[in-house]
């Protein structure tokens, strides 16, 4: 038994470093991969050698730790939530959603009436007071990495639609940058119309679709 215990922690805590070492992962996402292999090496030991354990123990274990480790993974220190506070009170009456992950990351959700026109990527002058105040917000906490999304709606094709929700994002973090944040600390993503959150039927849908997604990690330290 605890032999075969031994090679889940161990093989748990491989996956973990693994990885965690992918060069094509963001800093946030490998601390949430480190935090849940980390997690399940300790659930494997916990569940396999507590009353009763065993193999099944021990791989519940692991599951129940990984899902716990994903989120220290990446901590919710006071410092996000009073980059938290601060963001919904800059942001109040725009439109713009602020909200904690299940795996405590900040996210700033930031609709098209507020960021970008259609088929545009130039920052709109409303949009210009939220960066102002985020840019501050990432100043004062420089532990923290973030990750910008950007997206269109089904209108044209992805040839088009792919470009321009990247340079939304890349918009964003340059805009960041010329207000003092390091833009290494910041990775961009663009999405396409691939994951809409409306239907693309109508006009009303086609605007939610066409956002800027935000998120904020500080990656637990151990």
């Amino acid at each position: 038994m605890h032999t075969n215990l031994t090679k889940s922690a161990i093989a748990a805590t491989i996956l973990a470093l693994g990885v965690s070492g992918c060069a094509d992962m963001s800093a946030t996402q490998r601390g949430t991969a480190t935090g849940a292999g980390a997690g399940a090496a300790l659930g494997a030991l916990i569940g396999g050698t507590t009353s009763g354990g065993g193999s099944n123990r021990a791989a519940k274990g692991a599951v129940l730790g990984g899902a716990a480790g994903a989120v220290i993974g990446n901590i919710w220190s006071k410092r996000m939530e009073q980059q938290k506070q601060a963001m919904e009170q800059a942001t109040r009456g725009t439109g713009v959603e602020v909200s904690q992950t299940s795996d405590n990351r900040l996210k700033l959700q930031i609709p098209s009436d507020v960021s970008f026109d259609t088929g545009r990527s130039d920052i709109k002058p409303n949009f210009q007071p939220v960066l102002e105040r985020f840019a501050t917000t990432l100043n004062e906490n420089p532990a923290t990495n973030v990750v910008i999304i950007g997206h269109t709606d089904a209108t044209g094709n992805p040839g088009i639609n792919q470009p321009l929700s990247v340079d939304r994002a890349a918009r964003t973090r340059d805009y960041l940058a010329g207000r003092g944040v390091n833009p290494a600390r910041i990775t961009i993503e663009g999405r396409g119309e691939r994951e809409p959150i409306a239907s693309n039927n109508d006009n009303s849908g086609r605007a939610r679709n066409r956002r800027v997604e935000i998120y904020v990690a500080e990656p637990g330290r151990g």
